[in-house]
């Protein structure tokens, strides 16, 4: 984020941004009308635009705030856990907790972006592609942070399971909005569990 840009405070520009954040996660970019906007920032139309030079820039920024407020959440969890297999270990629970966090939110901002933005907006496609190769990423890391101190078998691809992990979830995680069945979800973690468990080296 960039505060005083447009010459007003980075403090405005947040609170809109917090304000229409559940409005756009749950209508979408292209459904959320200025009228919507002004009624839940408290603003008037060039109040907004006086800190977003369009409603494009807007979406860009709510887009930022959600994904760095799972990745806190991420962040927060995995924490807790010492090694980077106990870490690998905890991510369903972490996955089980933000979904249902994002259940309460109108879904996971991740997954109704990118499937809003998919072929209508470029540039909030290739904001969801770095989000999601981020935590690709971040899951490949420790799986091979965890063959290194032997908690993961070392034939484990790293790149492959991180991209399994995430398409079970995620992919889980659409269904399960788009039919109102969240076993859709709840068995991906299930098998997410399984595999974690599966690669993990026995003790002995």
């Amino acid at each position: 984020m960039e505060p005083n840009r447009y010459g007003k405070s980075g403090r405005t520009r947040r609170r809109i941004i917090e304000k229409a954040a559940p409005l756009i996660n749950k209508k979408g970019a292209a459904g959320t009308s200025i009228a919507e906007l002004t009624a839940a920032t408290g603003l008037t139309k060039g109040g907004i635009y006086g800190n977003f030079k369009d409603k494009d820039e807007l979406v860009l920024a709510v887009y930022d705030y959600h994904a760095e407020s799972l990745n806190r959440i991420f962040s927060r969890e995995l924490a807790r856990a010492a090694s980077p297999g106990e870490k690998l270990a905890a991510c369903p629970a972490v996955f089980r907790k933000l979904y249902a966090h994002t259940c309460a939110y109108g879904g996971c901002p991740i997954v109704n972006t990118a499937t809003e933005a998919d072929d209508t907006h470029p540039a909030l496609c290739r904001r969801v592609a770095q989000t999601i190769d981020a935590l690709k990423n971040r899951l490949a890391e420790l799986i091979c942070r965890g063959i290194e101190t032997g908690e993961i078998r070392p034939q484990t691809d790293a790149q492959r399971t991180a991209g399994l992990i995430l398409s079970l979830f995620e992919g889980g995680g659409i269904l399960a909005r788009v039919t109102g069945r969240d076993a859709f979800v709840t068995d991906a973690v299930d098998h997410i569990e399984a595999l974690i468990a599966d690669i993990r080296q026995r003790e002995r």
